[in-house]
């Protein structure tokens, strides 16, 4: 029969501090902390931004459509309207678009930027712990 492994005594022994420095580890859960909420805010920053610019977009659609209100003398004024309507929409869309767009690249850079400073700090703090390894052997 097989014995089943008692990972009690090895969690006990890891959460003591035998087996791991629990300051670094605390330290490491902050940093990650750290890092999520700043990536966080740029998401969310990022999510108000196009929900403002949803916003517009609904706003400057729902005032075109303001002339399907009105009464026509004649039905072909009504095809006339609709594509009016139609051709101010699809002149409208590229620039609503851009501004998508201008949101989704800020928020790429902020990221990327996030990520690169990050990396720096973990360069850093290898740099850090190797010299202290160094210096104790």
């Amino acid at each position: 029969m097989t014995k089943t492994i008692d990972y009690t005594k090895a969690f006990q022994d890891m959460f003591a501090g035998k087996f791991a420095d629990m300051n670094a580890v605390n330290d490491l859960v902050q940093d990650a902390a750290e890092f999520g909420a700043k990536f966080n805010k740029i998401a969310l920053d990022a999510a108000e931004k196009n929900a403002e610019l949803s916003n517009a977009w609904l706003k400057d659609t729902l005032g075109k459509y303001g002339a399907f209100t009105k009464t026509q003398a004649e039905p072909a004024e009504y095809a006339k309207v609709a594509a009016d309507v139609a051709a101010a929409q699809a002149q409208a869309a590229p620039e609503h678009i851009a501004k998508f767009a201008e949101v989704a690249k800020s928020a790429q850079m902020a990221t990327v930027e996030l990520v690169m400073a990050a990396g720096k700090e973990l360069q850093a703090d290898a740099v850090k712990a190797a010299k202290t390894v160094v210096k104790a052997a």
